[in-house]
């Protein structure tokens, strides 16, 4: 393959990519599933420590910062979450919350809940 096709091949794969992933995000931003939390003391996908205390959450495909309502669809309690790393990697899920955001959704206890979330 000469060097002109090869470099229109990696601007098309570049480009199918990126409109792949903005089309992922924006349907994410506005969906219903199941999520679950975790408390790490580990470094998050986006390079910072984790706090289980604070309100963050992890999603495979947002960019990082984002932030997100949460809703839990069991109790109507909800909270705005930032997203500074990746998962779940759990198959049905599509979020994983702090210790501190599922503290406040309500469901601690159970491990997991139904949740519609919205980007803010």
């Amino acid at each position: 393959m000469n060097k002109t096709n090869r470099t229109a091949l990696v601007a098309t794969t570049i480009a199918a990519g990126l409109m792949a992933g903005a089309s992922s995000a924006s349907s994410a931003a506005a969906q219903c599933g199941r999520a679950s939390w975790y408390a790490l003391h580990s470094r998050t996908a986006s390079g910072e420590r984790m706090n289980p205390a604070a309100l963050t959450a992890a999603h495979r495909s947002l960019p990082f910062g984002t932030k997100l309502r949460v809703t839990n669809k069991n109790n109507g309690r909800s909270v705005v979450v930032r997203i500074n790393d990746r998962g779940p990697f759990v198959r049905g899920r599509v979020l994983d919350l702090s210790r501190g955001a599922a503290t406040q959704l309500g469901f601690i206890g159970s491990g997991h809940t139904a949740v519609c979330m919205a980007r803010v």
